[in-house]
């Protein structure tokens, strides 16, 4: 273990349109880490108007602790001078790879969380890992190994999800991982898979620790049963059943990441596990009178969902060949 600590540096990422569902998160932050003597949390804007920006700030108002340092995000594209491919959700993702010259050298670690998380236990447990020399530490993810193939990694490489990376800035600063980032991005001629996610594995699969997915509680882990999952991902060297199962009685971060078949908390029809849990802390917040967001669902979406609540064992297995095959050779073409 390195020496306790409970001074946080956190790193958010968001661009306006996600900055209610950041602020939930960082709510439940503040709210289940009041004896944490200082929390910074530092915001790569990508856009975030002033009044989202004030909202922000009366929750660090509300809960005493520091405003946000507010980081205009890099722009990626400007930055490389090339086009470059999401491939998931926003290219203001990408700014999360920028630490380097954002941090003193005096701060050694930061944790970064995805604005879709939902901290509902104290972080100091995870804050003090011991890195055991590693640059980072991250859940492993369900991908099955054709993905690998697309981001240069070995069949049984790790894979893991970005969401919550604990991060050593001091390796990541020796080890020039921020340049590594940049010529893999232009290798692929910006068009990487998974984007951000996929070029951070590129990068770093083998300088990782894996964490308990305690610490990154994502969805995979309940719209599914363990054998479901199994079938739906088929991922390589993945967590046993039990340590899913003891992960689930302890959980310190919930992860709300995106699934084919279900929505998400802050959208409309979400019958997530722990929809109820979300919605009690964004009840707390400055977003609490806003209306949850409708998905317009295209008419693809909704027959294959239909077809999924009538027989999900067929339409799952059905999912899992595009999933597991299809999907990673659409991303190598």
């Amino acid at each position: 273990m390195v020496e306790n600590n409970s001074c946080y540096n956190i790193v958010y990422a968001s661009d306006n349109g996600f900055t209610g569902v950041m602020g939930v998160s960082i709510l439940s932050l503040f709210e289940n880490n009041q004896n944490a003597e200082d929390i910074r949390l530092t915001i790569l804007d990508s856009g975030i108007t002033k009044i989202n920006k004030d909202k922000i700030e009366t929750i660090c108002k509300k809960y005493r602790r520091p405003l946000p340092r507010w980081v205009v995000a890099t722009d990626i594209e400007e930055h490389l001078e090339m086009s470059v491919k999401a491939d998931r959700g926003s290219i203001a993702q990408y700014a999360r790879i920028f630490l380097t010259d954002i941090f003193s050298p005096s701060v050694k670690r930061v944790l970064y969380l995805d604005c879709d998380t939902l901290i509902v236990k104290s972080i100091n447990e995870l804050w003090n890992l011991d890195l055991e020399g590693n640059t980072i530490a991250a859940l492993k993810d369900a991908f099955s190994k054709y993905y690998r193939k697309n981001v240069d990694l070995a069949p049984d490489d790790v894979m893991f999800n970005s969401g919550v990376m604990l991060i050593d800035l001091e390796k990541w600063r020796n080890n020039k991982i921020e340049a590594k980032l940049a010529d893999f991005i232009r290798q692929k001629k910006g068009k990487v898979q998974q984007g951000d996610q996929g070029v951070l594995n590129a990068v770093l699969s083998k300088d990782t620790l894996i964490i308990s997915p305690k610490y990154n509680f994502a969805t995979v882990f309940t719209d599914l049963s363990y054998d479901e999952m199994l079938l739906y991902r088929r991922p390589v060297d993945f967590y046993s059943k039990r340590e899913v199962v003891e992960a689930q009685e302890d959980i310190h971060i919930i992860h709300f990441t995106s699934h084919f078949f279900s929505s998400r908390p802050w959208q409309k029809g979400c019958t997530n596990k722990y929809l109820d849990t979300w919605l009690s802390y964004r009840k707390r917040s400055p977003w609490c009178d806003d209306e949850l967001v409708t998905v317009n669902k295209s008419l693809k979406k909704q027959k294959l969902i239909a077809a999924y609540q009538r027989n999900p064992k067929l339409i799952l297995f059905l999912a899992s060949i595009f999933q597991i095959y299809l999907r990673p050779l659409k991303n190598r073409i």
